[in-house]
């Protein structure tokens, strides 16, 4: 099975505080990801991205790999209907670094699995849950990380 990675950086004007809390605090994630990211956030604990709507469906699983707040957090991650597969299993690395008014966030997601359907979520998802915490930290309005693009219209 071939690996492969995805990696995307964005500079945020905010502290690494206030990013990696949007990242770690359920009602912060929920108002720019439409999901919370709930653990303890120690080295070894479980976290869960579960669905801020009614029926708060559990769609991501993984443990805490390391916890340096606020410039470093790394979990593994993976479809919660393969949690018992080890092989499902990829990993995530935020890695925040202060830049004058801003912040570097890199986000790093390695060990997918080539071609799958996860490499492939994961190469639209990132981008716009990235640029929804950017927004939602500059200006308080998160955007919409479930739109679709609109469908183009044909000349008659």
């Amino acid at each position: 099975m071939t690996k492969e990675s995805f990696i995307y950086t964005t500079y945020i004007v905010s502290t690494p505080a206030k990013v990696f809390e949007a990242i770690t605090k359920p009602d912060l994630a929920r108002r720019y990801w439409g999901h919370e990211n709930v653990s303890d956030w120690k080295p070894g604990s479980s976290w869960q991205h579960i669905r801020a709507n009614d029926e708060r469906t559990v769609e991501l699983v993984g443990n805490v790999v390391e916890v340096s707040p606020p410039t470093r957090l790394v979990i593994t991650w993976a479809n919660a209907s393969q949690a018992s597969d080890p092989a499902s299993y990829s990993r995530v690395t935020f890695e925040l670094e202060e830049y004058e008014a801003m912040v570097r966030l890199t986000v790093s997601h390695d060990d997918l699995e080539a071609g799958s359907g996860m490499a492939n979520g994961i190469k639209k998802g990132w981008p716009i849950v990235l640029s929804s915490l950017k927004s939602f930290l500059e200006t308080g309005q998160a955007i919409d990380v479930f739109a679709r693009p609109r469908a183009t219209e044909r000349a008659a």
